[in-house]
Order: structure tokens, then sequence, then C-alpha cells
């Protein structure tokens, strides 16, 4: 495992995406132990991406453009839904005095799905993992899971700083209004806009 694979991957990780906006959403409206499973959710997300990358399913995408369009369009539907289900539904993101009992199953598996339906994820793993083997390994197959496995652990250990950093600012959100409603109607504009930019994205 190279230096420069780790810290390429943490700077990627770093990078705000869905799961990061996902995570830090729930971070300040549910608290730590939900950012956590927000954070959770996301990395098992990746696995599908992952998987298919290793074994070479990514590369069908880019031979289908039916597959890639039936995907993509998945993932934009489902974000609109959770923009739509932030302003609509407060309980997703609502911030109150007394947190109610975190439903820990569905942060999960909306952090999953979040990035399950992301069929770029794919075509980065097929792009990103061979740039850190040499043509000379014996088995690259084994190198590319370790890899993967690696980048998932970075990724669930820094979605959990950005979650535990936004639980830092409950407090101070629970007691201003104005802040919550502001934060929620952003929330769901950004996700919005990323189902924008993935329905507008090529191969």
């Amino acid at each position: 495992m190279s230096l420069d694979f780790l810290i390429t991957s943490i700077i990627i990780i770093l990078l705000p995406g869905t799961g990061v906006l996902y995570t830090i959403a729930i971070g300040l409206s549910k608290g730590f132990k939900g950012s956590i499973a927000a954070a959770f959710g996301c990395t098992l997300g990746i696995v599908p991406s992952a998987f298919a990358s290793i074994i070479g399913l990514a590369a069908l995408f880019h031979t289908s453009a039916l597959t890639f369009q039936i995907i993509k369009y998945l993932g934009v539907a489902y974000l609109l839904f959770m923009a739509w289900k932030i302003l609509k539904n407060n309980s997703l993101l609502s911030v109150k005095a007394e947190l109610q009992d975190t439903n820990t199953k569905k942060i999960v598996l909306h952090g999953a799905l979040i990035n399950v339906l992301n069929p770029k994820l794919s075509f980065f793993f097929l792009a990103f993992l061979p740039q850190f083997t040499s043509i000379t390994t014996q088995n690259p197959i084994a190198l590319f899971v370790v890899q993967a496995l690696v980048f998932m652990g970075l990724t669930f250990l820094v979605f959990v700083l950005y979650g535990a950093s936004a639980s830092l600012a409950q407090k101070y959100i629970i007691s201003k209004p104005k802040i919550q409603k502001w934060m929620q109607n952003s929330f769901a504009v950004a996700f919005g806009l990323l189902s924008v930019k993935l329905a507008l994205s090529e191969k």
C-alpha cells in the first residue's frame, strides 16, 4: 500500500459530495450517534461499486449506455426524493431540544442508497485503483480488494469526523429556529442541485 494512494484517497474523500452532505445533515439533526450511522451507511453503499469495478462489471457500463442511464436516473430520482423529504418531512432533519430515538436502520439505509444509486462511483474505482497498481503485480485483484477496503475504512473515519464536527453545532442550532429552517432549505436545495448534476453527467 503506497503513501501516494493513502494521501490521494484522503483528499478525494474530503471533497464534499452527497455522502458528506448527508452525514453532516444527520450530525446536525440527530447528533453524533446518528452521524456514525450515516457514515456507516454511506461507506456500505460503496461496496457494490467497488465490487463491480473489481470484477469488471463497471466496464459494461462503458459499453452499455442503457445500463448507465437506468442507474443514473434511479440515482437522480432518489436525490430528488431526499430533497422533497427534507422539505416536507421535518422528521428527517429535525433538530429538537429533546432528541428522539435515532432510527439507525433508516439512516443507514438512506446513506447506503445514496451511494448505491450513483453509477459514477463504479467509474471512479475503475479509473482510480489501477493508478496505484504496478504492471508487475502478481495478484492485482487481491491488491484491488485491499485498496478498496482501505478506501472504505478511510471514508468511514473521515465521514465520522465530519459528522462529529456537525453534531457539536447541534445545541447552537436548537436555540435558533430560523437557522433550523435555513439549514433544512439549504440541504434540500443542495440535494436538488446534486440530482441535476448527476442527471447532466455523461460517461
